[in-house]
C-alpha cells in the first residue's frame, strides 16, 4: 500500500517540526521541555522535587523524574486533561491543555532516572 505510507508521512510531516521522542511520542524539543518545565515549577514544586537533582518540599510527595518507576507516565495524560485528584487534601486540582500536557508530560520523560 505505497499510497498509504505517502499519506501517513505527509500526516506526520504536517504535524509541525517539533521532534518527538521515539519510544514516548511526547515532544523533545527544548521549547516544549522548557515549556514542560516551567509548568511543573509553577504548579508542583510547592511539594514535588521536578528536575533532575533537587528535593521534594513535602514529605512523601515523589520526585517527578522517579515517577515512571511508580507508573507509566501515559496513565496521567487524561488526569491532567480533566483535573489530578489524589486522595491528600493538600493538592490543588490541576488540569492542562492538550498542548500542556504534552509539553509537561515530554519535560517528565526527559528527566527519568534510569
Amino acid at each position: 500500500m505505497p499510497g498509504k505510507t505517502i499519506l501517513w508521512a505527509a500526516a506526520v510531516l504536517m504535524c509541525g517540526t517539533a521532534a518527538m521522542a521515539s519510544d514516548t511520542g511526547y515532544p523533545t524539543d527544548a521549547a516544549s521541555l522548557a515549556s514542560g518545565r516551567e509548568l511543573a515549577e509553577i504548579h508542583c514544586a510547592a511539594c514535588h522535587a521536578v528536575a533532575v537533582d533537587d528535593v521534594s518540599a513535602q514529605e512523601g510527595a515523589p520526585a517527578f523524574r522517579d515517577l515512571s518507576k511508580l507508573y507509566p507516565l501515559e496513565s496521567l495524560e487524561e488526569p491532567l486533561a480533566e483535573g489530578i485528584v489524589t486522595a491528600h487534601e493538600n493538592m490543588p486540582e490541576v488540569a492542562f491543555a492538550p498542548d500542556d500536557i504534552d509539553a509537561f508530560l515530554g519535560y517528565l520523560s526527559s528527566i527519568q532516572s534510569k
